[in-house]
């Protein structure tokens, strides 16, 4: 089987690219910087100036779209928001049209989406795959984003969405960034800390999309989270408690995050429980339940 990745070079795609390849899969990224320090298959591509190299395309089983600009990585300007969007649906819509117009027999099309999709709000409701898309700005971007996969569908294709949590690594993502005031003695919990983390083990959330790829458990859309529910104020805690530092500081005001990331700020401030009991009835495993257990492995 032929995995074409793309994304393949940022923290979940490197992750993946190295477990498949394990696996002994084939597997392929695309990027829009082909670099001679990687050991894998690469095929240069710029979808923002509908730019491929269609050898990549050529005998692909599965695509894997995981493409997209970090939505914590600057403030929401506009030009920041068309960035995101751009990178993840314009990219999925222009990888359909070469797949159609070079008439490949695509297998699968699995695309990451995001939690987000639900709103980004506090509240007591449990999230479930069944709930419609959030009115916000990232529930319709998660809205479009997840429309453009399922375009794949008329190409009698199967498809796949992972609504994803926060994904937890050593190697980058959220928790280096948690982790470095926190060495520092300078660790403090978010605005009111009551708002829920959905969150997921980079190990798990790879062994997620290995099982869509591999059809052990049904083609879908699955929320990619942890069962344990966890607020901010236990995960800041439990981080502190691995690393055996004080948290002495007081909450954040939400004032001064809302100050500092202007609209960003929302997804620091604010979050819902998400439940994974689709993702367990499928079939699928968790090596890492609680978020203790993840914490210490990955620490």
């Amino acid at each position: 089987m032929k995995i074409l990745i793309t994304g393949g070079s940022g923290l979940v795609g490197s992750s993946l690219t190295k477990v498949l390849l394990g696996m002994n899969y084939d597997v392929a990224i695309l990027t829009r910087n082909p670099s001679s320090n990687l050991n894998i298959k690469q095929y240069f591509w710029d979808p923002s100036k509908l730019l491929i190299d269609e050898d990549a395309l050529i005998g692909v089983d599965c695509i894997v779209h995981l493409a997209g600009t970090n939505i914590s990585d600057n403030r929401w300007t506009k030009k920041q928001k068309h960035k995101i969007y751009s990178s993840r649906v314009e990219s999925a819509e222009f990888l359909y049209h070469k797949i159609k117009e070079l008439n490949i027999p695509l297998k699968s099309f699995v695309s990451s989406s995001a939690v987000g999709c639900y709103g980004t709000t506090t509240s007591d409701q449990i999230y479930t795959e069944q709930d419609h898309n959030a009115d916000d700005y990232l529930g319709q971007l998660c809205t479009q984003w997840e429309a453009k996969a399922d375009q794949f569908i008329n190409l009698e294709c199967k498809v796949s969405k992972v609504r994803t949590g926060i994904v937890l690594s050593s190697k980058g993502g959220a928790l280096p960034k948690m982790m470095f005031p926190i060495i520092w003695c300078l660790g403090a919990v978010l605005g009111s800390g009551k708002q829920f983390i959905p969150w997921i083990h980079i190990d798990d959330l790879c062994a997620i999309y290995v099982n869509i790829i591999n059809e052990h458990i049904p083609s879908g859309v699955y929320n990619g989270v942890a069962p344990e529910a966890i607020t901010n104020n236990e995960f800041t805690c439990i981080i502190a408690e691995e690393l055996n530092k004080p948290l002495w500081l007081p909450n954040i005001p939400s004032w001064v995050l809302k100050i500092i990331f202007g609209e960003m700020s929302s997804i620091l401030l604010n979050g819902s429980r998400v439940s994974s009991k689709k993702l367990i009835q499928s079939g699928f495993q968790f090596k890492y339940l609680s978020i203790r257990s993840a914490i210490n492995n990955l620490i």
